[in-house]
């Protein structure tokens, strides 16, 4: 008999994001430490870069909770007065995404005019975004960078969890660092791997062990073997 499959919702998921939800490793302790030391910067503009799913938006967001900042899309910038968003403390959310560059030259002289604070987040360092107005890479320049770096095997394993706890899916912390150490080690392929997970859990009619992980893991989001020396014998 055929193994009976369901075909899974793909129902949105509430994401958690609050102080609590939080993780801090290696990885991301440095600009953690930073951010929360606002208002006491020492430039009026802070970059924020990390690859896609490093928690940018995540500690913006705790950032806004501290400082009351309002947050913006890049690409909503040429729509506003930069007099008026300098008013207050701000952030600039996806800038490298593209931004219209005169309006955000105004709002940076604005910020700095007006003695306030921007928090601005990216993907990649400002010498990637294909900027020509001279006087912007000038002032981005001027600008103090923070990194949030791709994770650590800690940070690896709770970012699992607290997705899998997103979901409502209970998983063995065993079947979890398996996985830490066999699958792409990025913030977004953790969260391609969980959802791809949830699927097949909720096809199978199964609970997440290790034969479903591994499955999963082996249709394309499993980590290249030669680049780890894993310890096989506890895979019987």
């Amino acid at each position: 008999m055929s193994e009976t499959r369901q075909l899974p919702l793909d129902l949105p998921v509430a994401e958690r994001r609050g102080r609590e939800d939080w993780i801090v490793s290696e990885a991301n302790a440095e600009a953690t430490r930073f951010v929360d030391r606002w208002p006491d910067w020492p430039s009026d503009v802070v970059l924020l870069i990390g690859p896609p799913g490093s928690g940018k938006s995540h500690l913006a967001r705790l950032h806004a909770e501290t400082s009351g900042a309002r947050t913006l899309s890049a690409a909503a910038l040429a729509e506003c007065d930069p007099t008026v968003l300098a008013a207050a403390p701000l952030i600039l959310e996806d800038a490298g995404e593209g931004v219209d560059e005169t309006a955000l030259f105004h709002l940076l002289n604005a910020v700095r005019a007006a003695g306030g604070s921007l928090l601005v987040t990216a993907e990649t360092p400002p010498a990637a975004w294909g900027l020509g107005l001279p006087d912007l890479v000038s002032r981005l320049r001027a600008a103090t960078p923070v990194t949030l770096a791709e994770p650590d095997d800690a940070l690896l394993e709770a970012l699992l969890a607290k997705l899998f706890a997103d979901r409502q899916m209970v998983v063995d912390p065993a079947v979890i660092a398996w996985m830490a150490r066999r699958m792409e080690r990025s913030f977004a392929a953790a969260r391609d791997l969980v959802a791809a997970l949830d699927r097949e859990a909720l096809a199978a009619k199964s609970a997440l062990t290790r034969a479903v992980a591994a499955r999963v893991l082996a249709a394309g989001f499993g980590r290249d073997p030669s680049q780890d020396d894993l310890d096989e014998t506890d895979d019987a």
